[in-house]
């Protein structure tokens, strides 16, 4: 697919437009900092974009003050002390001298301990924590998907876990194929569970249209309520990109 990429300001905002072989013009307000990015057909003119983003300005705020104010953590050093969240539960870590392969061990509702050698590095003691969070969503993702694949009547034929900078889910219709962001560990189960739903629904309705709204109110009523709690979770030290 053909894109290209140009920049507007509306409002003494930065509006990123990217242009593709697409039908309809879709908005939106991206984290850390509340990027605007607008994806419009190629024939849709700037003007035509920039009264589309003008309509939507309050909104556009409104996003962007929520990830001003939304808390960040500082970069994890991987030492005993800090915070990582499981389940949207805060944990401290305890980092213990291990001889053996690294290994996590929930030890109360307050402590998570990484095991592992005394010369290992942060980042091989993140990766060790990713693995273990990543083994978590694999027994947690199955059951859900099953209830909500049985409950919507559909079918996917495939799910991935990934680690994406954007985005908490993704699904790609035509290969029947979700994926489901790492980071969602973190959050309680019902924010997990919100994002399997909307992936889902996807494969019913492409876009987040008045229909789309319709069938996330019929299968999840209080889906607004786990999206709130998703955003408001303290936000990784990440070099975001997009």
């Amino acid at each position: 697919m053909s894109t290209e990429s140009i920049e507007i300001r509306v409002s003494g905002l930065p509006i990123q437009i990217v242009r593709k072989d697409i039908k309809n013009l879709h908005l939106g307000v991206y984290p850390p900092h509340g990027r605007v990015r607008v994806a419009a057909p190629l024939i849709v003119s700037d003007d035509a974009v920039r009264l589309a983003v003008i309509s939507r300005l309050g909104w556009i705020k409104r996003q962007r003050a929520k990830f001003k104010g939304q808390p960040r953590q500082s970069k994890r050093e991987m030492v005993s002390g800090e915070s990582h969240y499981f389940q949207g539960r805060r944990y401290r870590l305890r980092v213990i001298e291990h001889k053996g392969t690294a290994k996590v061990i929930v030890r109360n509702k307050s402590i998570i301990e990484l095991h592992a050698r005394s010369e290992t590095t942060a980042r091989e003691r993140e990766l060790a924590l990713q693995r273990w969070y990543r083994q978590q969503l694999k027994t947690l993702i199955p059951p859900l998907l099953e209830k909500w694949q049985t409950t919507l009547g559909i079918q996917v034929a495939d799910w991935r876990i990934k680690k994406m900078k954007t985005k908490w889910g993704a699904c790609n219709t035509k290969a029947r194929r979700i994926w489901l962001n790492l980071e969602l560990a973190k959050s309680p189960v019902q924010c997990l569970e919100y994002i399997i739903v909307h992936e889902l629904v996807h494969f019913l309705v492409r876009h987040h249209n008045d229909q789309f709204t319709k069938y996330m109110d019929q299968a999840l009523p209080h889906w607004r309520l786990y999206r709130e709690e998703l955003n408001c979770l303290p936000l990784g030290h990440e070099r975001w990109g997009y």
